[in-house]
């Protein structure tokens, strides 16, 4: 029998979920809600580009979203810049018996150490009221940040350092809120968004480094972040709009958990607009962009992960990877104990049924 699924939030991630939703016999669409009253009412077909028409029309109302009674729901809505609201929206889903697997909640991906208690605890609550799960995940943090360094750990005699990196030109990404209002692209240099201000970045990616730290066995004394900003050489356009001169168009930030005065786990990214910029910072191993792993032990590993997709670029293919691996693990989620799941929870997602001869 299909599991009965439903979408919140049809952003980039959002809307290529949905199109593995109408798409994968595994699944009963019941229901799609959006934030922008433009596309109340519109197919969900129409909404993942697919060009059918499914019968199930987009709403702006969770009540009916949860009225209608899905197994899961995929929660895919921003979470970075409407925390309160996100975290009041799966509660509710959970207390009504939903399970919920997503992207937009990146802190539950693994809370503890990383967000007060408190927090924790509501979730926890209402996944008990009703005996309900909740599964966050997507690339980074996310696969590239746990399950793939995880893989490569568990073949190592001995480990000094994990340390995973995305390295990407972010010029063709079209989330303006992603790309001003939390990374400050075009921003004055110094003028810090709110992604940089104090210990933002340390809860970001905490959830990386604490559950690396988790599946290692090791205790995380600190966690420090820090971030570098490059001004562009002159006026260029992307495609959420124009970087004057002078203004922020690449950036490279790390976040280090600190074990005895040492860093054992780090998180890096390096975020250009144009290729030339800061050469001397990390370079993809594909053009664009790519994520990489690098063990320092015994042995040593690198390794590099360069998504591509037949429909658009560098940029697309990670956010259809992250989209892939949350409607993919939804079987498990629904099998799942409840409370909050983590990538050390869940089991192996192998692909299974996804073969597709072209």
């Amino acid at each position: 029998m299909a599991i009965r699924a439903a979408l919140i939030g049809t952003g980039n991630c959002g809307s290529l979920a949905l199109r593995q939703l109408v798409e994968d016999a595994r699944f009963d669409l019941t229901g799609v809600w959006v934030s922008s009253a433009a596309k109340v009412g519109k197919d969900a077909g129409e909404l993942a580009g697919l060009g059918v028409t499914t019968g199930i029309t987009a709403v702006n109302d969770l009540d009916g979203i949860i009225a209608a009674k899905p197994d899961c729901v995929v929660y895919c809505a921003m979470g970075d810049t409407r925390l309160r609201d996100a975290m009041a929206d799966v509660r509710k889903i959970l207390a009504a018996g939903i399970d919920v697997v997503g992207s937009g909640l990146g802190v539950l991906q693994y809370p503890w150490q990383v967000i007060p208690d408190k927090y924790i605890q509501r979730v926890e609550e209402a996944a008990r009221e009703g005996d309900s799960t909740v599964f966050f995940t997507g690339v980074d943090p996310g696969f590239a940040t746990d399950l793939l360094p995880f893989a490569l750990a568990g073949t190592c005699q001995s480990i000094e350092q994990i340390r995973t990196m995305e390295i990407a030109d972010y010029a063709t990404y079209d989330g303006a809120t992603v790309m001003f209002e939390v990374m400050g692209f075009g921003n004055e240099i110094g003028d810090l968004p709110m992604l940089y201000q104090p210990g933002v970045l340390s809860i970001a990616w905490g959830t990386a480094i604490r559950q690396l730290a988790a599946g290692l066995g090791i205790e995380v004394d600190d966690i420090k972040d820090s971030v570098e900003q490059e001004p562009a050489p002159e006026d260029f356009d992307v495609a959420v709009g124009t970087i004057k001169k002078g203004t922020v168009a690449a950036v490279r930030f790390q976040i280090e958990g600190m074990v005895g005065g040492k860093p054992a786990i780090v998180v890096e990214h390096v975020t250009r607009l144009r290729g030339d910029l800061r050469p001397d910072w990390a370079q993809p191993a594909q053009p664009g962009g790519s994520y990489r792993v690098e063990i320092t032990g015994e042995p040593s590993y690198t390794m590099d992960i360069c998504p591509t997709s037949r429909n658009g670029d560098h940029n697309y293919a990670a956010i259809l990877a992250a989209a892939g691996r949350i409607v993919n693990a939804i079987p498990d989620v629904v099998a799942a104990a409840r409370g909050i799941r983590t990538t050390l929870d869940m089991p192996l997602v192998t692909g299974k049924g996804l073969y597709a001869a072209q």
